[in-house]
């Protein structure tokens, strides 16, 4: 076994009593009902097939070796380069997902209790979670009614003095108009993260989303356009020279430039905005990280494909002015259509969306709204927010998603699908007008 280590996980390599970094090992069968959960199936044809790649995978156990490492070791350095090229970019580091990626950013701003931090009202719970949990308080943003995104004219009017943080959230992959935002935390000293939890590889005036803000964090859950093995996410940031501290910060600030007496490292902390601040765990695995190097490569053929099923709904919907269609590309926005933005106008479709998406349920079309109003949950409730006095200040918001909104599926179809979902839609929205 050769030596590799990148943290301080053994692997002493080959000496007479060596310590591995893998206290036990994955071996043939393993690897096999490996095999079988990625590539399920039933049927004669495939027992036959699987027992052939069985005979052949037991070839391989007196010829190979196990790997040296199974976490934060070669392989996750490869993801990380990979995303570094492709979001051009000298700062990623792979975390456990993007909530892990968020903390950390959060931390460097050195949040206490009483502070303010500006989120969109509309999008998951994960990039509301660590403020809430440390006593922040949340306001929330009305949505551009147009794209459901953080609406930079409402922030500007809920900045205080209290305000520390906004987090601007590309729902569906579509980016968020940062300019704005970026002046404004500019001229108030505020950081920004950016939720980019769908948006690998969406850009907004030439520069790649999640690169732009202070931070930005993407997610590589197993819902999203790539994937690392179902959960992983990459934290970005501007900040000249801190990505070996965020790098530290992932796996609890080991430091090796400065260990203590007779030690292998010692444990320092990571530097914030004001002052330092102590880190958790959010390593990720070896098998994370060769997955997401393997889906990194087809991102740009993942996003093509979104795109082509999005414009074919966008120029169906043509047909019929009471529905809204998902904005395409332009000069200044592209884009990852992660979830295809479907909106309709009550007034001149008949009905509301609630009516839209009993019809296309009956039809056997899948849309969901991404996401509930983050002040109607009772969490938020229960830590003494007023939902309703909330909702006063968020009437976009409220529209939206009591009124206009859905998203719809772009991947994995196929063109008869794709062309189903576009009748039905058509089909639904005509039966409302019709009063039926």
């Amino acid at each position: 076994m050769a030596k590799q280590t990148t943290d301080f996980r053994y692997n002493t390599g080959a000496t007479k009593v060596p310590w591995a970094a893998v206290g036990e090992n994955y071996n043939v069968h393993d690897l096999m009902e490996i095999i079988r959960f990625l590539m399920q199936g039933e049927g004669k044809e495939y027992d036959d097939a699987l027992e052939a790649v069985w005979k052949q995978v037991k070839k391989l156990e007196p010829l190979a070796s196990p790997p040296g490492k199974l976490s934060l070791g070669s392989r996750v350095e490869q993801a990380e380069a990979a995303c570094c090229d492709y979001l051009k970019t000298d700062s990623a580091t792979f975390v456990t997902n993007a909530t892990a990626g968020f903390e950390i950013a959060y931390k460097y701003a050195n949040l206490k209790e009483g502070d303010e931090v500006i989120v969109p009202a509309i999008t998951f719970v994960a990039t509301m979670a660590y403020p809430l949990a440390i006593g922040c308080k949340l306001v929330f943003a009305d949505v551009d009614p147009r794209t459901i995104n953080m609406d930079p004219a409402d922030v500007a009017r809920k900045i205080t003095p209290k305000t520390k943080m906004i987090v601007p959230v590309h729902i569906g992959g579509y980016p968020v108009d940062l300019d704005p935002i970026l002046e404004l935390a500019k001229k108030h000293d505020i950081v920004v993260l950016e939720d980019a939890a769908h948006a690998f590889g969406a850009m907004y005036k030439g520069r790649m989303i999640g690169t732009i803000g202070d931070f930005g964090a993407f997610s590589m859950h197993e819902v999203k356009n790539i994937t690392s093995f179902g959960e992983g996410g990459i934290l970005c940031t501007s900040i000249p020279g801190y990505t070996p501290h965020m790098k530290r910060a992932r796996f609890l600030g080991l430091d090796f430039s400065c260990p203590i007496k007779d030690w292998l490292y010692n444990i320092t902390p990571i530097p914030g905005k004001e002052h330092p601040f102590v880190p958790g765990n959010s390593s990720t695995t070896e098998i994370q990280g060769l997955g997401l190097t393997l889906q990194i490569s087809r991102n740009e053929e993942i996003i093509k494909i979104r795109r082509e099923a999005a414009e074919y709904l966008t120029k169906r919907f043509e047909e019929n002015d009471a529905i809204i269609p998902q904005l395409l590309d332009s000069e200044d926005i592209k884009p990852t259509y992660h979830l295809y933005l479907l909106q309709i106008d009550p007034a001149k479709a008949g009905g509301d969306v609630q009516v839209l998406k009993k019809k296309l349920e009956e039809k056997g079309v899948t849309q969901i709204a991404h996401f509930g109003p983050l002040y109607r949950f009772k969490i938020v409730q229960d830590m003494g927010y007023d939902s309703d006095e909330i909702a006063k200040t968020c009437p976009n918001c409220e529209e939206a998603f009591y009124k206009r909104f859905t998203h719809l599926p772009l991947y994995g179809l196929s063109k008869e699908q794709i062309e189903y979902m576009a009748d039905a839609v058509l089909e639904s929205v005509k039966e409302m007008q019709a009063g039926i």
